[in-house]
């Protein structure tokens, strides 16, 4: 069994986001009718033995940590709860990462296999054995503890007795439950009825009191007196974490959500226990397993939370900001771009247009010019023009008579199809210079003809 369980590897979350899955499926439709009651699968709910995905849990397969690890780490900050005004909080791993390892049934838990024929936590509850290391009875605590502030403030070693989980807590005497001991449990009714009692024991200590059978609290007669009480001492935030799983280990999770919404009422709307409204956000709400019921309590706390900008545990911002990304988008650097191209289309088309129309003056010249060369050319032998002169004027003679009536835009590709022919400002002075000497100086021709003879 050794050798089988050392090569079990589990990846273990390493972030927040990899531990909350609460707004996972926020998009679903979520029936008006809560979840099943208790600790079961269900609609929403977390699954008991979840398949470590790498996109859920993309942690590196490491060690197990020592059980009390998270629970002392997160014990620490969540005892130091109260934060200075004004200062944002921030999401706790050690939280998270307790708490989904709670909710998932804590997927590594190998002593659940080892002690499942140790049922401590049964047979105190069955009255046969006290709690250690006091040495008293659950018979005695029930009727002799109950109503005694100072005994139940000052005394840390019944509380993981009374409240049992399968996690090891800081009272090494205390067992862990196991799978086997918690459906045993109940189905003990004698057991299941003293495990009420405390709860209901402990709920007076908080100035709560527990209303009907489905778990519905409200405020106790002495409410004032323990609710100052309560948002003084801090470490008993610890104790209704604790006292929350116990009621989803022990089949009453419809319970939680009553106790949690009453708790964040009371803190952000009454104002009369505001110092744990940090850990009723952070811790409480988590140890509740259906998802909708978590998104249910968080938009009620996200609603009264002041400051609401410090608000940090409601649905990632990338999935509140989809919708509105499309009309947001700003467009002027896009505009102006096109703005400044169509611009600089224009002034091309305009400065194409007035070559065309520079070139059409010029080829009109050079046909009244023509007939006088022609004349002149009947009487002595034709000349040779030069090559820079005339292969641009051959090439313009055979577009205008090719095409004469063709607009002016086919014109002007010709000149600028090749990168290495001359620029049009270059060929238009040659050609107003070749068409002036032929103009001015027809006799001009006698010198080219000596030169070819």
């Amino acid at each position: 069994m050794g050798n089988l369980l050392g090569g079990v590897s589990f990846r273990e979350p390493t972030t927040v986001e990899d531990c909350d899955s609460t707004w996972q499926t926020d998009s679903e439709p979520e029936p008006e009718e809560p979840g099943p009651a208790g600790g079961g699968e269900g609609p929403g709910q977390e699954p008991q033995q979840p398949a470590q995905s790498p996109e859920r849990a993309c942690g590196r397969p490491r060690a197990s940590p020592a059980p009390d690890e998270d629970a002392e780490a997160a014990g620490a900050e969540q005892g130091g709860d109260s934060t200075e005004a004004g200062a944002k909080p921030k999401r706790s791993f050690y939280a998270a990462r307790d708490l989904y390892k709670y909710r998932h049934q804590y997927p590594q838990n190998f002593k659940d296999i080892r002690y499942q024929n140790d049922l401590s936590n049964l047979r105190f509850y069955k009255n046969k054995i006290p709690f250690k290391p006091d040495g008293v009875y659950i018979e005695e605590v029930l009727n002799k503890w109950k109503g005694d502030y100072e005994k139940l403030e000052h005394n840390h070693t019944y509380i993981q007795w009374l409240f049992p989980l399968r996690e090891q807590g800081l009272n090494f005497y205390a067992k862990e439950l196991t799978t086997y001991e918690i459906e045993e449990f109940k189905k003990t009714k004698e057991a299941i009825r003293r495990f009420l009692l405390a709860y209901k024991m402990m709920l007076e200590f908080f100035g709560i009191k527990l209303i009907d059978k489905t778990g519905n609290v409200a405020r106790a007669v002495n409410w004032q007196e323990r609710f100052q009480h309560l948002n003084e001492s801090q470490h008993n935030y610890l104790r209704i974490t604790r006292i929350l799983k116990s009621l989803g280990e022990l089949g009453y999770e419809s319970f939680k959500s009553p106790l949690v919404k009453f708790i964040l009422h009371e803190a952000l709307v009454e104002n009369t226990i505001p110092n744990i409204k940090q850990s009723a956000l952070e811790y409480f709400v988590y140890t509740i397993r259906d998802r909708r019921e978590r998104r249910k309590l968080l938009r009620f706390a996200q609603k009264h939370y002041t400051p609401s900008e410090n608000f940090i545990w409601g649905p990632p911002k990338r999935e509140q900001s989809e919708g509105s990304k499309a009309p947001k988008t700003p467009t002027p650097p896009v505009s102006g771009h096109n703005s400044q191209t169509s611009m600089h289309r224009k002034s091309k088309e305009s400065k194409n247009a007035s070559s065309a129309v520079h070139l059409n003056s010029k080829t009109a010249e050079e046909k009244k010019v023509a007939p006088k060369e022609t004349e002149e050319e009947t009487e002595r032998p034709k000349a040779e023009p030069s090559e820079e002169a005339a292969k641009p004027a051959d090439g313009e003679e055979d577009c205008t008579s090719e095409n004469p009536n063709s607009p002016p835009e086919e014109t002007i590709n010709i000149p600028t199809e090749k990168e290495e022919s001359v620029p049009p400002s270059e060929k238009e002075e040659e050609e107003a210079e070749h068409a002036n000497k032929n103009s001015e100086n027809p006799g001009n021709t006698t010198s080219q003809d000596d030169v070819v003879i």
